[in-house]
C-alpha cells in the first residue's frame, strides 16, 4: 500500500476521484395489504425529501465540503430522491484527515464540493406472497480532490434503522506531484470496516472483498441479533401461534441472507 502523503506537494488541482457507495436495507413482515400501505407510508414519512437533505447536508460538513445546489423530490406513489453538488472547500480541507478512523456520530455533527456530488435515492418494495416488505436507500458521496468520503460512514449508519449495509469505496484517476510522479491514492487504507465505530462493529457481522492493487474495497454488514419482534409491521408475536412464528421466522431470515449474499438460496438452506 502506498505511504501517506499528507504533506504531498501536488503539481495543480488534486485530481483523484474518491467513491463511496452506501447502500442499506430495512426488512419487515406485513402481510396484509392495509399493513404493507402502513409500512410504505411509514418509510416515505421517515425518509422522506426533506429528512433525506438534512442527512446530505450534514455529510458535506463532516467531509468539509461546501454546497453548491440542491435537487430534491418526492415521488408518486412512493420514494425520494435527492442531489446536491459539492465543492471542496480549501482550508477546511487541509484540516481534515483521511485516516482509517470512525468519522463522528449524528449527535457530533455540527453545505461546503467543484465536480463532486453527493446523491440519495429510496425504493420502498413490498409483495402480496410471503409478506415480506423491504426498504433500501442507494447513496453515492463523490469527490475530487483531498477529501474522502469515508469519514462520512459513521454519520450515515446510524442515520438509517439498518439490517444489512453494503458499501464499495473506488479511488480513480491519478494526481501529479511537483515532480510529476503519478499518485493513484493519497491515503493510506486497508479496509472500509477501519472507518466505522466499535458499538457498530459489536452489532453486525462483517465480511471484506477489496482488490488492493485497484484501489477497490467492498464491506458487507449484516445483523448479528435478531428480534423477531422488531421485524412485524402492525403484529405482536402474542397475536400469533407458534407455528406461524416460525414461519414467518424463516422467511425474514432468509430475505435477509439472499440480500447479503447477493443471490437467491434454495429451499431448506
Amino acid at each position: 500500500m502506498p505511504t501517506q502523503m499528507r504533506k504531498l506537494r501536488l503539481h495543480g488541482f488534486n485530481n483523484l476521484t474518491k467513491t463511496l457507495s452506501f447502500n442499506i436495507y430495512d426488512i419487515c413482515y406485513a402481510v396484509t395489504p392495509e399493513q404493507r400501505q402502513a409500512y410504505i407510508e411509514y418509510i416515505d414519512e421517515a425518509y422522506n425529501a426533506e429528512r433525506l437533505t438534512q442527512i446530505l447536508t450534514d455529510v458535506t460538513n463532516i467531509i468539509g465540503a461546501n454546497i453548491l445546489n440542491i435537487a430534491h423530490q418526492d415521488y408518486d406513489p412512493e420514494g425520494a430522491s435527492v442531489t446536491i453538488l459539492i465543492s471542496e472547500e480549501p482550508v477546511m480541507a487541509e484540516e481534515l484527515s483521511n485516516t482509517e478512523a470512525p468519522g463522528p456520530l449524528p449527535e457530533s455533527v455540527v453545505g461546503h464540493l467543484d465536480k463532486s456530488h453527493i446523491t440519495v435515492h429510496t425504493y420502498p418494495e413490498s409483495h402480496p406472497d410471503g409478506g415480506i416488505s423491504t426498504f433500501r436507500a442507494d447513496i453515492d458521496v463523490s469527490t475530487c480532490g483531498r477529501i474522502s468520503p469515508l469519514k462520512a460512514l459513521n454519520y450515515l449508519i446510524h442515520s438509517f434503522e439498518s439490517d444489512i449495509v453494503i458499501m464499495d469505496y473506488r479511488v480513480r484517476g491519478f494526481t501529479r506531484d511537483v515532480r510529476g510522479k503519478k499518485h493513484f491514492i493519497d491515503h493510506k487504507i486497508s479496509s472500509i470496516q477501519n472507518y466505522i465505530a466499535r458499538d457498530t462493529k459489536e452489532k453486525y457481522q462483517m465480511i471484506d472483498v477489496n482488490v488492493y492493487q485497484e484501489n477497490i474495497f467492498h464491506t458487507k454488514m449484516i445483523l448479528k441479533e435478531y428480534d423477531l419482534d422488531n421485524y412485524l409491521f402492525g403484529l405482536h408475536p402474542s397475536d400469533l401461534a407458534d407455528k406461524e412464528i416460525k414461519a414467518i421466522d424463516q422467511r425474514l431470515q432468509r430475505e435477509m441472507a439472499e440480500i447479503f449474499y447477493g443471490r437467491n438460496l434454495r429451499r431448506g438452506l
